[in-house]
C-alpha cells in the first residue's frame, strides 16, 4: 500500500509539474509575434550594427547655446508673427521663459501609510498649483526699462528667438511690442 501511495504521489507530482510547465509556456499568437519581432531585430542588429559617432553636431549646438546664453545681461530678440503675417518684437534681458519652466520639481514623493511611495503635484514657487497647460505663455524682462512682461503664443502665431537684431526683410518693419525699440539694429528708447 505504501508503495502504491508513493507511485500515485509521484505521478500526481509529475502531472502537476507538467501542467505548470504547460501553463508557463505561452504559445499564443501574440507571444509568437513577439518572438518573431525580437528575432528580426536581433538579425538586423547583427547585420547592421549602430555606428558610433566620432563627432556630435547636436552636442556642439547645445554647447553653443550654453556659450551664448550663460552671459549675464545677454539680450534676446523675440520676433512674433501673428495670423495675418504681421511681425512685432520684444527685446528682453535674458531669455523668454515658459510658464512650464520651474526652479523646483513639479512633483514630490512621500511615504504613504501603507509603506509605499506616493507621487503628488508639488506647489510652485508662488505657493499655488499649476496644471501645466500654460506652456504657451512666456514672460521676460524688458531690456531698457526692466519691466516684467508676458506674452502668449497661440494658434497661427510663431515666435523667433535670436541673440542679436535681425535685418531680414520681414523683420525690418516689425512693430515694437515692449518699451525697448530698435532702429537700424540699435536699441533706442
Amino acid at each position: 500500500m505504501r508503495r502504491l501511495t508513493r507511485i500515485l504521489t509521484a505521478l500526481a507530482a509529475t502531472a502537476v509539474l507538467g501542467f505548470t510547465a504547460a501553463a508557463c509556456t505561452d504559445d499564443s499568437s501574440q507571444a509568437q509575434e513577439s518572438r518573431t519581432k525580437q528575432s528580426g531585430y536581433d538579425r538586423l542588429v547583427k547585420r547592421q550594427p549602430a555606428e558610433v559617432m566620432k563627432y556630435s553636431p547636436t552636442r556642439e549646438t547645445i554647447n553653443k547655446w550654453v556659450d551664448t546664453w550663460e552671459k549675464p545681461g545677454k539680450l534676446s530678440y523675440v520676433y512674433l508673427q501673428n495670423a495675418n503675417g504681421e511681425y512685432g518684437y520684444f527685446v528682453l534681458k535674458g531669455l523668454p521663459v515658459s510658464y512650464c519652466a520651474m526652479l523646483t520639481p513639479p512633483e514630490e514623493t512621500e511615504g504613504s501609510s501603507g509603506g509605499g511611495l506616493v507621487t503628488k503635484t508639488a506647489p510652485s514657487m508662488d505657493g499655488v498649483y499649476y496644471s501645466g497647460g500654460q506652456c504657451n505663455a512666456y514672460y521676460g524682462i524688458d531690456a531698457t526699462t526692466g519691466a516684467y512682461m508676458e506674452f502668449t503664443i497661440g494658434s497661427n502665431q510663431s515666435f523667433f528667438l535670436y541673440d542679436r537684431p535681425m535685418s531680414l526683410p520681414e523683420f525690418r518693419d516689425a512693430t515694437p511690442l515692449g518699451q525697448t525699440r530698435l532702429e537700424d539694429g540699435e536699441i533706442t528708447r
